[in-house]
């Protein structure tokens, strides 16, 4: 017993050691136990992230060993790269985690990276017709792409090319109508890069948004006015108070005015019937005698020609609100609605402090949604005037100045690729 005592004694010794050295020197000690353990969580995500980029890598490989026929050509994609997307960090993302996969599926990239803002319109003015086109930023960036798009003259034939989303900025308001939402970076951008390869697209409304002299703007996510958008622009001022940075915005702005009320005046014309989808593919070719008879009809019975058509009708009011805002439908692209139409959503004018901090607090997380309170209506196109000195606004995120404007809807004008699961996932949902 005696002779057992003795390794016990000097491990129960260099134990009391050890403890009383942490003991002795706690403070070092705390602040070595947190940069081990940041540290082992860092190392971590880094592992993590390579294994996300190594399994997408071995799936993208599975399309590039596919076999095309002698005649067939390897598709030929655009990226539009903003480089200074994610406060510049968006070269070195997409380098790292969507080059490598476009790359083994056998497709042939040529890319175009921004070198300054509004670059990206006057590139899609020039561009030749690609198989497909693949925008590589954040809203900013894609907002630029689909309006340079939709200026050109051949617009109706280039707006078939079907168009990828690759989320590398600091704001992807379309990234959770395509892909399931993730916090994980690497994740969001790899499953992106992959539902490229996949081809399964889904249609999106565009909204033209023309003033008085200035060529169209073009938006996918929707136009903001007013208060709440004013206060959002601030919250950086408040960085030092954290997570209660958005409730102090919004209560110094009612120290400095209150009401915050706007008015305006505001147009517009119902929905309109959704007409039946374009078939996919091309129809065969009717029988020759078919065609035949169909032009011996169409040459005894001509159709006519100057058909008065109905006027359109128009409903107007006079508004008070806090903000405006005119959204399209996309947020669940995958739903077949009966008529094509964007939301119109107009915040009441009698809200209390409160209340203004709550919703306002809300929009920060959803801008686009329309609180209880808010008068909410459908229109097809509608047409705003404002008073001189409205102030701005946000249209896809982006600051322009506020004018008159008319908001036109262009029904499912562009074809982006989309995730099956999120697809599925969406139609479960409106189910």
């Amino acid at each position: 017993m005696i002779r057992g005592c003795g390794p016990m004694s000097d491990r129960a010794i260099g134990a009391v050691s050890v403890l009383r050295t942490l003991r002795n020197h706690w403070k070092k000690s705390a602040l070595a136990v947190c940069v081990f353990s940041y540290g082992g969580h860092w190392l971590y995500g880094k592992h993590c992230d390579s294994v996300l980029r190594r399994e997408a890598c071995l799936e993208a490989r599975e399309f590039g060993r596919q076999l095309i026929l002698p005649q067939e050509q390897l598709r030929k994609a655009t990226v539009i790269l903003n480089p200074a997307a994610c406060n510049g960090k968006a070269n070195n993302l997409f380098e790292k985690n969507a080059a490598p996969i476009l790359h083994l599926a056998g497709m042939e990239v040529k890319l175009v990276k921004t070198d300054y803002e509004g670059q990206a319109k006057k590139l899609m003015e020039l561009m030749e017709h690609p198989d497909l086109l693949i925008v590589a930023g954040g809203d900013g960036t894609l907002q630029e792409v689909i309006t340079g798009l939709l200026r050109r003259s051949d617009q109706a034939s280039f707006s078939k090319i079907p168009i990828g989303f690759i989320p590398l900025g600091s704001q992807n308001s379309l990234s959770q109508s395509l892909h399931l939402p993730t916090d994980n970076r690497v994740k969001n951008i790899t499953a992106a890069t992959l539902s490229i390869l996949k081809g399964e697209t889904v249609p999106l409304d565009v909204l033209q948004i023309k003033g008085e002299k200035d060529q169209p703007v073009f938006a996918l996510i929707g136009l903001r006015w007013g208060s709440f958008r004013d206060v959002a622009t601030s919250f950086s001022k408040y960085w030092y108070l954290g997570p209660l940075k958005t409730k102090a915005a919004h209560w110094f702005s009612t120290l400095r005015e209150w009401p915050q009320n706007r008015q305006a005046s505001l147009s517009f014309q119902m929905p309109t019937p959704r007409p039946p989808d374009e078939p996919t593919e091309r129809p065969p070719r009717p029988w020759l005698l078919r065609r035949i008879i169909h032009r011996l009809q169409h040459f005894w019975n001509p159709p006519v020609e100057g058909e008065v058509s109905s006027p359109e009708h128009w409903e107007q009011k006079e508004i008070s609100t806090v903000e405006l805002s005119i959204m399209t439908q996309n947020r669940n692209p995958a739903v077949k609605r009966p008529e094509d139409s964007m939301v119109v959503c107009m915040e009441p004018d009698s809200l209390t402090v409160g209340e203004f901090i709550a919703i306002g607090s809300e929009k920060v997380k959803d801008p686009a949604q329309c609180s209880v309170k808010g008068q909410q209506l459908e229109a097809s196109v509608c047409q705003l005037g404002l008073p001189q000195g409205g102030g701005f606004f946000n249209i896809d995120n982006e600051e322009y100045e506020a004018m008159p404007v008319e908001v036109r809807l262009l029904p499912r004008k562009l074809r982006f690729f989309c995730s099956a699961e999120r697809r599925q996932e969406l139609l479960t949902h409106a189910h």
